[in-house]
């Protein structure tokens, strides 16, 4: 088992994961650290724990988006992008980290 030092909002964490999973860790922790500047930008600076709790909020949301969206693509239900501003922003995250994994598949 690998240990990772990560940093999250100007704190470092020391986090176990598998060997060979450490770039992924970290990948994910720089998701968090931009979900968290975001919300600096909007909100302003808060406490360490309401930074995180709004961060892990609006991932869940995008989770939460995201399987509506799954659900309705394997109904069968068309989704439309145009006049969904949200829905087409988010389809572009997803469309960009696939690519990335995509690379990092062909370039491990």
């Amino acid at each position: 088992m690998a240990q990772v030092t990560i940093r999250i909002n100007g704190y470092s964490y020391s986090v176990g994961c598998q060997d060979g999973e450490e770039d992924h860790l970290q990948a994910m922790a720089g998701e968090v650290e931009r979900r968290i500047e975001s919300i600096k930008v909007a909100a302003g600076p808060s406490g360490e724990s309401r930074m995180l709790v709004m961060a892990a909020l609006l991932m869940a949301d995008d989770l939460y988006e995201m399987r509506q969206a799954l659900k309705a693509a394997q109904a069968g239900q068309p989704m439309t992008v145009q006049g969904e501003p949200k829905l087409g922003r988010r389809l572009g995250k997803l469309a960009r980290r696939a690519e990335e994994i995509a690379l990092d598949l062909e370039h491990p």
